[in-house]
């Protein structure tokens, strides 16, 4: 919604600024979406006058001019034919931006004389198209700012305009009446009485107008009309012109630029019909279908069954309240003119408007709503200004129907102000509030005006209270507690526990990425998905048919979109839900990450490499450390099919309970989705660690003990197939109350071991509890580990 700020003013008396008018208004629930102020760009120009002009010596269309300005007297080279002694001129000095050329003017040489400024030109200022010479000021003082004059002199040229969102509850505020009508009850001025005299016909309406009882009761509940004879359909005026201009819509003549004027003035859409192109009477009903109708956009229309439309004798007309027809449109030549004023469903507006495919003034706001109780005031006020500026005889006015019933009235509760919104305000300013934006108050009724179709119960009269007392006035207080003393924690588990895991994989260096939950077939297949339970009813695409069943497949698209576009090295992770099934409930959290390319940026050091499995692995390990998994788990084998079967483990409690899966991802689903890998991966399933038996808001003691700790290296030689943890896992259960860790530092295969040998080392850490261990339990305790590493792989001490 535009509309200029002299056009406000006609409705709003007012001393506001324009900024303080453009607060109020977003503070309003009016939100300024944009402000075109002309003053603005113009605010550097001056006025001067040129004391002499003289031919220039090397150019036969230049001239040298000695001109007056606010900094004294500067000579101006200027190549405008008009260019002459004696003219008062619009002047920017050095250091000014034209916009008309996107210039900055500064001092320069043309054919060798210097040149301190510029005179302008309309076109160069972006005042008009005008370039044939240079502006002549028919008054001015020199130095004065060229704004201001031309805000006492020719104000339309910069007048600024203002540019609004309208929220759809509010067609009221489709008209600047209405925007008025919430500045006055802001207190930004008084909001002027709209006049609408009743217009005396001097002879019979000679075309009836008609309504089918079913669209009266439906579509149509009310019709006016009249006809206006000998009028003078020529260009309208140029306060008109310029006001339609401003808000973007382009003059055409004036009895249409009328009918737009009234649609942004007072919300009040209106048609002129030809008169002497109306064939027999005008009857308003719903559309049989089929019929075909040529609109005033030059568009031919096929009609569906149902559309209310407005016909006469020879066919359809007009849509009713979207757009008017091309062969009853007014010309130039018109001089019967047959006025239209009625009221239409905003439902079936809409619904015509959306089927045809046809947005309109009109349209727009008929199906938000407009004031049914206008309609014959609107006619009257439409017919006054056709004749001022058309001339013409008027008619009687015609009416069909009645103006719907739309009274209603709600009990106006002072005090729910402060239950509702929070706020203290005086039960005397509600009421005056009420009243300025047209409520008409019976004790504590508060009867609702025919322009606010929004307002539907006691809680809307509130926030109408708030919204002018305005919200920001509104100060935050804190809830009061439930319980005395500290609250409690208000995140379960797993909240903590993702939490904790997302802000683990930032530290580690993983960039999080957000994709959307579904996927094709195709990925979902190759990750144990893609069946009919989990496919959607009514995909956004073909690319989004499917319920995720796991993580990867969004990151693996993700990673594939960046090494189109040159980013090999990749690090990224997700948290969210993915889908096992079909039903409420059978969906896990999980975290899952994405390796690919090198680990390292090159450097001169070499220290570049390719990931590995262990970088997935030790991830995961942190991200499960870090949600407080145990720290005790086995790695299994036998991954998912999408993980490399050689190359990928599962972190688990047991065969059953697997709390994370990392490995590197098989090549055939790298090259499904189209990723140039190889690709490390990790997921981990927030659910499965089983959470602390105790329940504490604080942690733990740290226990730690003041005696040394030993350590002793073990190398034993077993068979390449036995997995090295399996040796790790025997050392540690050798002795589970001394042992803290096993490590392993080497492996060495072939050689002199032969083959299908090899030689694996560990060190062990042991950590006594209660005294210093002696050499002998030392001792003991290496007897232990070989024995129990011995018997679990079928090892020997290598010697």
């Amino acid at each position: 919604m535009k509309f200029t700020l002299s056009w406000l003013k006609d409705h709003l008396d007012t001393e506001a600024s324009l900024d303080d008018i453009l607060y109020a208004l977003t503070d309003l629930g009016l939100e300024v979406e944009g402000v075109e102020n002309p003053a603005m760009k113009l605010a550097e120009f001056t006025i001067g006058k040129v004391l002499k002009a003289e031919q220039h010596p090397d150019a036969d269309r230049l001239r040298v001019c000695q001109v007056a300005t606010a900094q004294g007297e500067q000579q101006i080279i200027c190549g405008a034919p008009n260019a002459r002694e004696g003219i008062t001129v619009v002047v920017a000095l050095p250091g000014t931006y034209i916009p008309g050329i996107d210039t900055i003017i500064q001092v320069g040489k043309i054919r060798g004389i210097e040149s301190h400024g510029m005179m302008c030109s309309e076109r160069e200022m972006e005042l008009s198209d005008e370039h044939d010479g240079i502006i002549e000021l028919p008054s001015g003082e020199v130095g004065q700012s060229f704004a201001d004059w031309l805000a006492a002199n020719e104000p339309a040229k910069v007048d600024p305009v203002i540019e609004i969102a309208i929220t759809p509850n509010r067609p009221d505020a489709l008209g600047i009446h209405g925007i008025a009508r919430d500045l006055a009850t802001r207190g930004l001025g008084t909001l002027k009485p709209v006049a609408a005299d009743p217009v005396a016909g001097t002879f019979p309406c000679p075309i009836p107008v008609t309504i089918d009882p079913e669209t009266q009761a439906r579509a149509c509940p009310v019709f006016c009309g009249r006809v206006i004879k000998g009028v003078k359909n020529g260009p309208s005026p140029a306060w008109l012109q310029d006001r339609l201009r401003a808000i973007g819509l382009r003059p055409i003549s004036a009895l249409v630029d009328i009918t737009n004027f009234f649609t942004y003035d007072m919300n009040r859409p209106l048609h002129v019909f030809d008169a002497d192109k109306v064939r027999g009477g005008l009857r308003v009903h719903a559309a049989a279908g089929g019929e075909t109708f040529l609109a005033l956009d030059d568009k031919e229309y096929v009609i569906e069954p149902g559309m209310t439309v407005i016909s006469d004798d020879t066919g359809v007309e007009s849509l009713a309240g979207v757009m008017g027809g091309l062969s009853t449109g007014c010309t130039a030549e018109t001089v019967n003119v047959f006025l239209e004023a009625a009221y239409f469903d905003p439902i079936r507006t809409a619904m015509t408007g959306r089927a045809l495919k046809i947005n309109s003034d009109a349209r727009y706001r008929f199906e938000r709503g407009i004031d049914p109780e206008w309609t014959p005031h609107g006619i009257e006020a439409a017919t006054r200004m056709i004749l001022d500026l058309c001339g013409g005889t008027p008619s009687e006015v015609v009416v069909a129907g009645q103006v719907p019933d739309t009274a209603r009235a709600y009990r106006l509760d002072t005090d729910r102000v402060q239950s509702l919104v929070g706020m203290d305000i005086p039960a005397d300013t509600q009421r005056a509030t009420l009243t300025a934006l047209g409520f008409r108050l019976e004790g504590d009724m508060a009867h609702v005006p025919s322009w606010r179709p929004d307002v539907l119960g006691e809680a809307d009269l509130v926030e109408e209270v708030a919204r002018v007392a305005s919200l920001t006035k509104l100060v935050g207080k804190p809830m009061r507690r439930t319980h005395v003393g500290v609250p409690t924690g208000i995140l379960t588990p797993l909240q903590r526990r993702e939490a904790a895991a997302r802000r683990t994989c930032a530290a580690l260096g993983y960039n999080e990425c957000v994709t959307y939950s579904f996927v094709d077939q195709a990925s979902a297949a190759l990750f144990g998905g893609g069946d009919a339970a989990a496919m959607l009813d009514n995909p956004i695409s073909s690319e989004m048919s499917h319920m995720r069943p796991d993580l990867l497949p969004g990151l693996l698209q993700a990673a594939a979109r960046n090494q189109a576009r040159g980013f090999m090295d990749l690090a990224l992770f997700e948290v969210g839900p993915a889908f096992h099934g079909a039903e409420p409930g059978e969906q896990h959290l999980q975290v899952a990450g994405l390796l690919v390319g090198a680990a390292a940026p090159r450097d001169p050091h070499g220290s570049r490499r390719g990931v590995d499995v262990f970088d997935a692995k030790a991830d995961a390990e942190a991200v499960l450390a870090a949600i407080g998994a145990p720290a005790k788990a086995q790695i299994l084998r036998d991954a998912p099919a999408w993980w490399h079967p050689g190359r990928s483990g599962r972190i688990c409690l047991g065969p059953k309970k697997v709390m994370a899966v990392f490995g590197e991802l098989h090549p055939k689903v790298l090259a499904a989705m189209d990723v140039k890998g190889p690709a490390m991966a990790f997921s981990v399933y927030l659910e499965e660690p089983p959470l602390p038996r105790r329940k504490s808001t604080t942690r733990p003691a740290l226990a730690t003990s003041d005696l040394q700790a030993v350590e002793r290296d073990f190398a034993f030689v077993l068979g390449t197939e036995v997995e090295a943890v399996n040796v790790v896992n025997a050392a540690l259960g050798a002795d589970k109350a001394l042992i803290e860790e096993v490590r392993v530092f080497d492996e060495f295969i072939g050689g002199a071991l032969g083959e299908g040998k090899k030689s694996l080392a560990i060190t062990v850490r042991i950590q006594p509890l209660d005294k210093t261990l002696t050499e002998e339990e030392i001792a003991a305790v290496a007897a232990k580990i070989v024995a129990k590493v011995t018997k679990a792989t079928g090892a020997a001490l290598r010697g």
